[in-house]
Formats: structure tokens, C-alpha cells, sequence
């Protein structure tokens, strides 16, 4: 009866960890969507976009920097105010294993000393190859686990001499809940996630 009533235990926790929710980023644009995991390694980057996401921070925004071979980069624009506000700057959390890989989501910044994040700016690498020269420097808070072929698109559109798109990409930025099972059909493994 013991044995029983362990083996129905052990189903009923089997069965509720299946169920288990994971908070995932969405970027919704007319090219496509494009799915996120956030790291837990970088928790008030992660916490900060969460945030933001949830506030409808970006939906009024666009991808604002587009260049092919490097990054897809949306949020405020490049402004002092984007960079100077306390309210929108973050001390970097920059970890050695969270690198500039294709698919990774960074923190904007600009070139301020102590490597203070832009919480209101992020950018995804679309360089095939990474761009480690970032490594250390940015700090890498998620990676792209759907919809790189949108982001492949995004950077490859017609753009001014800043790297702004002609043709503006809104953004419409939320976050979602997808169980374990959802997100291993994206190839993405929550236990081995960072």
C-alpha cells in the first residue's frame, strides 16, 4: 500500500511540475513574432524588462537601430535622456557564461564607465557568428528561442544613414506564460537554461 501511495505521490508531482509556467518575452511586429527566454542569472534585467513589458513600456516604440550582420536594436532612441535617467538605468550584470552569441538579448547602454544599462533599450545579436567583442562590456539577460528568421528580416529592411528603418517596426512587447512542454517544442529545455 506504501509503494502505492509513493508511485501515486510521485505521478502527482511528475504531473505538476509538467504544468509549471515559465515567463517568457514576446516581441509581436509586423514581420512576425519573436520569443524570449530571460535569464535567471541576470535577475534586475530580467525583472527590469518584466517590468517594462508588462507596463506597455515599448508598445509605442519601434525597432529604432536595424544593421545587418550585427543587431536589431529596439526601445528609446539614442537620447541623452534614454541614458541619463536614473529611473531607466541598471547596474550591468555581466556574467562570463552569458555571451554575445546570434539570438542573444543585451542591454543597451551607451559609453558611460561603470557600464550602466539603458533598461528602456535592448538589442539582439543577429550576426551568425556572435558579437563577441561585447562580451564583458554589455550586459546579456536572454536569448532568442523562436523568430530569429523575423529578426534575420528586421535588420535586413531598407534603412536611413543612422540605421533606422525607412519604414518604421513597431514594437508590441508582453509577457507570456508557456509550460515546459510548449517551450521544449522550440528546442529550449528550461532545466538547462541559465
Amino acid at each position: 500500500m506504501k509503494i502505492v501511495l509513493c508511485l501515486f505521490l510521485l505521478g502527482g508531482l511528475l504531473a505538476c511540475e509538467g504544468q509549471r509556467t515559465y515567463e517568457i518575452g514576446e516581441i509581436k511586429t509586423p514581420k512576425g513574432s519573436v520569443l524570449l527566454w530571460l535569464y535567471n542569472k541576470t535577475p534586475k534585467h530580467k525583472a527590469s524588462f518584466i517590468e517594462l513589458a508588462n507596463a506597455g513600456y515599448w508598445d509605442s516604440l519601434s525597432f529604432n537601430r536595424v544593421i545587418p550582420n550585427f543587431v536589431a536594436q529596439g526601445g528609446c532612441p539614442d537620447t541623452p535622456e534614454g541614458f541619463n535617467d536614473p529611473e531607466y538605468l541598471l547596474s550591468p550584470e555581466i556574467d562570463s557564461t552569458l555571451t554575445h552569441v546570434y539570438g542573444a538579448l543585451g542591454a543597451g547602454r551607451d559609453g558611460n564607465p561603470q557600464k550602466l544599462s539603458a533598461r528602456c533599450q535592448f538589442y539582439i545579436v543577429q550576426n551568425k557568428e556572435g558579437e563577441h567583442r561585447l562580451d564583458g562590456d554589455y550586459t546579456v539577460f536572454g536569448k532568442v528561442i523562436k523568430g530569429m528568421d523575423v529578426i534575420d528580416a528586421i535588420v535586413s529592411v531598407q534603412r536611413d544613414s543612422l540605421d533606422q528603418p525607412i519604414n518604421p517596426i513597431p514594437l508590441d512587447v508582453n509577457i507570456i506564460s508557456l509550460t515546459r512542454a510548449a517551450l521544449l517544442t522550440y528546442g529550449c529545455d528550461p532545466d538547462f537554461m541559465q
